[in-house]
């Protein structure tokens, strides 16, 4: 850390720093470009966009995106189907564990050891679920084709 702020201190190479001195009397009438040093960006604020008052700039570009409510969301995975079968068992055989950290933790680690064989089941599930969306979203996209309803709704809870 202290090697960094040591170098930021140094000067810069005499070439790409003109003093007013030296611009204002070899180039009278041409452009000169003049490089401010770290020190001074400090100084005045303007080190890493930050305005002068010191606090952050503002940025205006934020995406808003348009949720349709009637979209079928999308079914879980099979480690989900799995994580909701292994809380239950988990729980019962550890009372005295209350974090879902520590219970994700167990999870993870029981689906990583499990065969294929064992993790089918799940894997079923998932696949059935799966079908159901695929079903629900290509009449979905046929209701949206012939305008059944709005693309977007006036009525709609997340408007600005």
């Amino acid at each position: 850390m202290a090697k960094k702020k040591s170098e930021s201190r140094e000067r810069p190479p005499e070439s790409s720093a003109l003093t007013e001195k030296n611009s204002s009397k070899s180039n009278q009438g041409k452009m000169v470009l003049r490089v401010r040093r770290a020190r001074q960006l400090k100084d005045t604020g303007e080190e890493q966009g930050r305005a002068a008052s010191g606090t952050k700039r503002k940025t205006t570009s934020k995406k808003v995106s348009k949720v349709d409510s009637k979209m079928p969301k999308k079914p879980p995975t099979a480690f989900f189907f799995f994580l909701e079968d292994f809380r239950k068992e988990f729980q019962e055989k550890n009372p005295d564990v209350k974090s879902m950290r520590d219970i994700g933790k167990a999870c993870g680690e029981k689906w990583k050891i499990m065969t294929y064989e064992e993790k089918v089941q799940y894997y079923d599930i998932a696949t059935e679920k799966r079908r159901e969306f695929d079903r629900a979203m290509a009449d979905y996209n046929k209701r949206k084709e012939n305008g059944e309803f709005k693309e977007y709704e006036d009525d709609s809870d997340f408007d600005d």
